[in-house]
């Protein structure tokens, strides 16, 4: 049973790679055609075709994460469906390959990439978008990946709240003209503080060449006036760290699971809805898990009798079924965002769809003919 396994699984992990590469390739060129609108922009002047060419590169664990099950499902189907045209899988089944042993080692090879797709997803592929971000600012002078109007911060102390606006975050991790707003406990204005930049300490913030207003709309006389403050340093203390303000500046779908779950736990503390990050955060849960249900869903295709013409319809079709896996991923995604569904069963829920009907298809095929 080991030379079946060794032979299975060099195969299809020859397939998957060979998929992998294909589509990264493919992913690649797109990336590049589009940043080649980039080059020359900017505040500096000084984003080129090598800066172009690296920040496209750092997007490939990106994408490799969000490939990999449908690489898995299209290079096993692959695999299998060869093995059932050449009559190599009838061989295996008269050796004792019996259903219930194929599907054991397939699940085996499954649960090896989904370690692998956590990995990338967890580690490697928000280091690549980080450092991709921050190669983009440095050169580019600025850098709007939370929109248009940068990324957005609260923080609540007693009855004061800070609402906190950030236009970028450096190479060495200071921040970009920050601004902080400052509210009573009725929701007034009470003073507005702008910075050149700012370096983040377990103290708090240092603002370097602050401005500071003061709104004063509570005088006896019932007057009201500005103060306005320029200072070439102002310390501000806050709990929010670096870690939170590149959390504000990155896509949810490119953080660490850890620091989605910190950042739900800081918006819930601050009254803020949390509801996309709660979705992105279970389907980091549940999104490498998703490399097993391809497994299962390719195994009927070894047990189906193909004519020499027939195997590139049903690979075809393979490939339209990872598509189509992907594609209803994130439209769950969204709508389970507008409408306020469980965020785990907004994430879990195609996974659920698909285990059902791979379970569907090997029950039939498999196990009933």
């Amino acid at each position: 049973m080991s030379t079946i396994r060794r032979l299975i699984y060099r195969d299809v992990l020859r397939s998957i790679a060979f998929v992998t590469l294909g589509f990264l390739c493919l992913f690649f060129f797109f990336d590049f055609v589009d940043e080649l609108d980039a080059v020359g922009k900017g505040l500096t002047d000084a984003y080129r075709m090598p800066q172009a060419l690296a920040y496209v590169l750092l997007q490939i664990p990106s994408h490799l994460y969000e490939l990999l099950p449908i690489a898995v499902l299209i290079g096993t189907i692959f695999v299998l469906s060869n093995l059932a045209r050449s009559s190599e899988f009838t061989i295996l089944r008269t050796s004792g390959l019996g259903p219930w042993r194929a599907l054991r080692m397939l699940l085996v090879l499954g649960s090896a990439f989904v370690v692998i797709t956590a990995a990338v997803g967890d580690y490697v592929s928000p280091w690549a978008s980080r450092t991709a971000q921050l190669l983009k600012s440095q050169h580019q002078g600025y850098l709007l990946s939370a929109g248009l109007t940068g990324g957005w911060l609260r923080e609540t102390r007693e009855t004061r709240t800070f609402a906190v606006n950030m236009l970028s975050i450096e190479q060495d991790g200071s921040i970009k003209q920050p601004r902080i707003f400052e509210f009573d406990e009725r929701g007034f204005l009470v003073s507005q503080t702008n910075a050149a930049s700012a370096g983040i300490g377990p103290e708090g913030w240092l603002l370097k060449d602050a401005r500071r207003q003061e709104f004063q709309t509570r005088n006896p006389d019932g007057s009201a006036h500005v103060t306005i403050t320029e200072l070439p340093y102002y310390a501000w203390h806050s709990t929010l760290t670096a870690d939170m303000v590149s959390v504000a500046l990155l896509r949810p779908e490119r953080m660490k699971t850890l620091d989605l779950f910190e950042y739900i736990g800081h918006l819930e503390a601050n009254g803020q809805d949390a509801q996309r990050y709660e979705i992105e955060f279970w389907r980091k849960v549940f999104y490498p898990l998703s490399c097993l249900v391809m497994v299962v869903l390719a195994l009927p295709f070894a047990y189906l009798h193909f004519r020499q013409s027939g195997i590139a319809g049903y690979v075809f079709g393979g490939v339209m079924i990872g598509i189509s896996f992907f594609l209803l991923n994130n439209v769950f995604g969204y709508i389970g965002n507008l409408r306020n569904w469980l965020p785990w069963i907004t994430a879990a829920a195609p996974g659920l769809i698909y285990s059902l009907l791979s379970l569907g298809a090997f029950g039939w095929l498999v196990l009933r003919r």
